[in-house]
């Protein structure tokens, strides 16, 4: 008796084996990913099958295909279609044109808006006089301080006969102390919770986060970039220490592909389509910036973020400037940073000193002598948390938004970047990280090699985690 349960025991270990190890070798995208899987699988045939189960199945991408594979995706008519820029960024349209299904437009205006004491009143003001729609999506929306402010806004707009919808992120509202979604909804104003789970404890859905910043106003006016509605980038009473980040107001044609997402998102959220006007209207030219919008995340959009990254380093031909606060490019990336740097091109990339992140920051400062050893710059700016998010390339490509340099941004988050194509736009936002660098301390490989043994222990562990932070 025994030793048939001991046979079919081992029969089964073999079978659990050979399957977990041949889906590894098929599916795992890297070769050493797939070689170390198949490694531990056969020294611990008994436990490796469970842990590649576990750990190794990539359910993010797959899970975000299952969601949202079914939903009809709004796209409105291209006006104003741009041709590709004539300079040697064309190839680069041309990528970003494959990967990210949507027109490159003509016709945009793009104005900066840097920290919250720009962009939150400018958001307000466009609330305050919208007319017909509001459509706002935020990863964070808290209903205290600044956010008060906006709940009181959109309420009025509301008030007055204004179509509103309000999108926030499920992990905001289950853990903000003053999630916005009841304030609202006793407002009358309908809310969508981004891909709540099931059930409420489950760990995995720190995944498949809603990461975007949307605000269009009547269809005409939009806003994007890296800032939530939080109070922390809101300090009045104390200016110097609020976090600072980078907003942007878009006029034209390129506003409508900003209204296309958060459909996208609200229909699968919520069922109800926006279609037509009030959403949807035509768009006239207001600026002279080329611009498309780029929308990634872990379903039928994986990766596209990443390739308008890599296709940008690959067109550099005098610098790449990033700004950025979470910098933990996996080795692709930092493969194509560096053959940037050799071959030239000036690469500087700006980290705030300290973060609200602590593990991140660790991760990031455990892998820094990759790309210093390389010929890139690093700086760190002290003073308050930098959240802002930027990549400039030779001063004429500007790409924009919610993205970090992290796994989390470029694989397991819905994201929502624009690509600007503006000698006039690159300049002033490579002036703008110019102004950091002067004010920043360049990190050095010397620097990070003279860390004290702990703090290489402690930095070297936290990038061990890096694919999840």
């Amino acid at each position: 008796m025994h030793d048939s349960i001991d046979i079919a025991f081992g029969i089964a270990v073999l079978v659990a084996a050979v399957a977990a190890s041949g889906h590894a070798v098929i599916y795992k995208r890297e070769s050493r990913s797939a070689a170390i899987w198949a490694i531990l699988i056969w020294v611990m045939p008994a436990v490796g099958p469970v842990l590649y189960v576990l750990l190794g199945v990539n359910r993010v991408q797959r899970r975000a295909t299952r969601l949202r594979r079914s939903m009809v995706r709004h796209r409105s008519a291209a006006a104003l279609r741009a041709e590709e820029p004539g300079t040697h960024l064309a190839p680069l349209a041309r990528l970003v044109g494959q990967v990210s299904k949507r027109a490159l437009l003509a016709g945009n205006s793009i104005e900066v808006l840097a920290g919250g004491a720009s962009a939150y009143p400018a958001m307000l003001e466009a609330i305050e006089a919208a007319r017909s729609s509001v459509m706002l999506a935020s990863y964070i929306f808290d209903s205290d301080g600044i956010g008060a402010e906006f709940v009181a806004a959109l309420e009025r707009a509301h008030k007055r006969g204004v179509a509103v919808r309000v999108l926030v992120d499920d992990v905001d509202v289950r853990f903000s102390r003053r999630p916005v979604n009841k304030p609202l909804r006793r407002a009358g104003i309908p809310v969508g919770i981004f891909n709540p789970p099931f059930v409420p404890a489950r760990l995995n859905t720190i995944n498949l986060r809603n990461h975007r910043k949307i605000l269009v106003i009547d269809g005409s006016l939009g806003f994007t970039g890296g800032m939530n509605i939080d109070k922390r980038y809101w300090r009045p009473d104390a200016p110097g220490e609020a976090f600072r980040d980078l907003h942007f107001r878009l006029r034209g044609p390129v506003v409508a592909q900003l209204a296309e997402v958060f459909a996208d998102d609200w229909q699968f959220s919520t069922g109800e389509a926006l279609r037509g006007a009030p959403w949807f209207v035509p768009l006239e030219p207001a600026g002279s910036c080329l611009a498309r919008v780029i929308e990634a995340g872990p379903d039928e959009d994986f990766e596209s973020l990443r390739w308008a990254i890599v296709g940008g380093l690959d067109a550099a031909q005098r610098s790449v400037r990033i700004v950025t606060p979470y910098f933990i490019p996996d080795g692709s990336l930092i493969t194509v940073l560096n053959a940037a740097a050799l071959r030239g091109i000036e690469v500087d990339i700006v980290l705030p000193a300290t973060s609200d992140l602590p593990h991140v920051h660790w991760a990031a400062f455990g892998q820094l002598w990759q790309v210093l050893d390389h010929g890139c710059r690093v700086w760190t700016v002290d003073g308050a948390f930098d959240h802002s998010k930027l990549m400039v390339v030779d001063g004429a490509w500007t790409l924009l938004g919610s993205a970090n340099w992290d796994a989390r941004s470029l694989r397991l988050n819905f994201e929502l970047n624009v690509e600007c194509y503006s000698v006039e736009l690159g300049a002033h936002m490579e002036g703008l990280v110019q102004a950091r660098i002067n004010g920043a301390r360049r990190i050095t490989l010397d620097a990070m090699q003279a860390r004290s043994l702990p703090v290489k222990l402690r930095d070297g562990v936290a990038r061990l985690f890096a694919p999840y932070l």
